[in-house]
């Protein structure tokens, strides 16, 4: 008698473990949440970027190891283009 009052319990206990937390939370949903856009346009960015390729960019990297103002060095590098 005692052994199966065991094994009941034990198996309440383990049933217990795996249940989920609230069981309402996956039928109910909150008006707040926003439905996903996959296809978004991208915000706007402050800057647009500037598209270097590796020699660009290791011209960029002098220039600032100079201490030279980056609008001055950014024109120098793109007008060898």
């Amino acid at each position: 008698m005692k052994l199966s009052a065991a094994i009941i319990t034990l198996l309440a206990g383990s049933a217990a473990a795996f249940a989920p937390a609230m069981p309402s939370a996956a039928v109910r949903t909150s008006s707040s949440q926003q439905p996903t856009v996959m296809f978004a346009e991208p915000k706007d960015e402050e800057e647009g970027g500037l598209d270097l390729d590796l020699d660009e960019m290791f011209s960029m990297f002098d220039a600032a190891d100079k201490g030279e103002d980056f609008d001055k060095a950014i024109k120098e590098v793109k007008k060898d283009d």
